[in-house]
């Protein structure tokens, strides 16, 4: 791959808004808000989740416009977090956006783009009839079969991650183009299908009973993992609903994820210093008001409370149980406006976003390996641009180990695990903003944070309250991530400079 000479300035303001909303708006918003609703029990507590999710990412995205506008560099969060704290700290950062956070969600929206499209071929599932290769298989000591399979869903998967890797070798332009596109159509989609449930659902008076005891969690479920089973409780409150307020936020902010990926882009953006912070405003604002928008109107067509009897109805199995154990909140609520096609309108729905998101995540994520790599601090051969200006090898390495990860079986434990990762660094990032403003007052800053320091320290506080409620409520899972982290400390001692 001939190299060029620098990232090329190509993209605009419109640009840059799409690919900070096409990036967060994946399969989440489709999905999510059944485990809410089973962790929370109430209409009024749901939509609390939806907008505390959208106002903490809104404030986020408002505290890392002061940064993009003082360095406008690609590698974005990364760039920030070295100039703050430090190469160790800005590096596992990166580690752990290449092992966990950007890889992981990838290989795991690549494979819900698999399983949509399962829906209208077949062949292409995740079930026992999809299997293509059986690696190994055996019952362990505790009499449970273990088993790896690779599935054609898996193959898929993968094949897609690959069409959009080439497609962004070709150019920064080339991604954008695919961007905008599947971004548009997708926001359109959506729209139509907030303004359709609602008008739908208005004639009906599920919205009224839904909100006639709103603050009132009812009952609340959660499954146990080795079983299978169902347990339920009621009325939550005090410390409990603190609590399990935090745990269901991990799904929205998932869903709400990715938004701070166009700032790793900064080297190819007209005029970065105003635009970043503008399509950080644009793209976080449209994304949270579409999806508050959405749930109103599962909250329009369908019951909060629901039963996993899987022989129940639609309206049975409310928003808790949608399509019974799929928590296709989307599709059961399409249902009642489309009738037996909205299976296959919402298919077809998130395919396009989910394709949309990956090309974001695939486009942007190959832009930090390459300030790394031109920091020593990542292989040598992601810090060089091909003929067409982009980071080739960068955007190949990603490529690879996101494919992995669609055979690995274990993209959802990511997911979980990235998902704290990232709370943890987006807090990390905007306490540099504190640590700059201290130590380089003098430092040109064409935006400055909005509601500096307020809003800066209550994202702060909000996202460290949240953390310890994940901690408290999911241990394991936060363990783990922490552990990724940790191994990045050895592999920093590797990659760093000698002498």
């Amino acid at each position: 791959m001939e190299e060029t000479k620098g990232l090329q300035r190509r993209l605009g303001l419109v640009d840059a808004t799409m690919l900070v909303a096409g990036s967060m708006i994946g399969s989440g918003i489709f999905i999510v808000s059944a485990d809410i609703a089973r962790t929370v029990g109430s209409a009024g507590w749901l939509l609390v989740v939806w907008l505390i999710s959208g106002a903490v990412t809104l404030t986020a995205a408002l505290s890392y416009g002061e940064l993009a506008s003082m360095m406008p560099d690609a590698g974005g969060q990364y760039v920030y977090i070295r100039r703050a704290f430090g190469s160790l700290t800005s590096f596992l950062y990166g580690w752990t956006v290449f092992t966990v956070i950007q890889t992981g969600v990838i290989a795991a929206v690549g494979v819900a783009f698999a399983k949509f499209t399962a829906v209208l071929i077949p062949e292409v599932g995740m079930s026992a009839d999809n299997i293509v290769w059986q690696l190994w298989s055996y019952t362990n000591e505790k009499g449970k079969l273990v088993e790896m399979n690779i599935y054609a869903g898996q193959i898929l998967s993968v094949a897609v991650i690959a069409l959009l890797t080439v497609v962004n070798l070709f150019g920064v332009k080339n991604g954008s183009i695919v961007q905008t596109v599947f971004t548009s159509a997708k926001l359109l989609a959506l729209l139509a299908l907030i303004v359709l449930g609602i008008a739908v659902g208005m004639k009906g008076d599920t919205l009224t009973q839904n909100f006639a005891d709103a603050w009132n969690t009812g009952t609340t479920w959660w499954q146990d993992t080795n079983t299978g089973i169902w347990h339920s409780q009621t009325g939550l409150a005090g410390w409990g609903l603190g609590l399990a307020l935090g745990s269901a936020m991990i799904g929205s902010l998932f869903s709400s994820d990715a938004w701070n990926n166009v700032t790793f882009i900064a080297g190819e953006i007209k005029d970065p210093k105003r635009n970043i912070p503008r399509s950080l405003f644009l793209g976080t604002l449209i994304v949270t008001l579409l999806y508050v928008l959405a749930n109103v109107a599962y909250l329009a067509l369908l019951p909060v409370q629901g039963t996993p009897d899987p022989g129940a109805g639609v309206m049975e199995q409310g928003i808790q149980f949608a399509s019974y154990d799929t928590d296709r909140v989307g599709t059961a609520a399409a249902t009642l406006i489309f009738g037996s096609t909205a299976i296959v309108i919402m298919a077809v729905l998130i395919m396009i976003s989910t394709f949309g998101c990956n090309n974001g995540l695939i486009l942007a994520g190959a832009r930090l390996y390459y300030a790394m790599a031109n920091d020593k601090l990542f292989f040598k051969k992601a810090g060089k641009l091909n003929r067409f200006g982009v980071p080739g090898w960068a955007l190949i390495l990603q490529g690879i180990w996101a494919g992995l990860l669609c055979f690995s079986g274990t993209y959802g434990d990511l997911i979980t695990y990235c998902t704290f990762a990232s709370l943890i660094f987006y807090i990390i990032t905007i306490a540099g903003i504190f640590v700059l403003r201290k130590r380089e007052p003098d430092a040109p800053r064409p935006y400055k944070a909005f509601g500096y320091p307020w809003l800066p320290a209550l994202y702060i506080v909000a996202a460290t309250a949240i953390c310890v409620c994940l901690l408290i409520d999911r241990t394991m899972n936060c363990v783990w991530s922490l552990v990724i982290v940790a191994v990045g400390l050895p592999v920093y001692f590797f990659f760093r400079p000698k002498g």
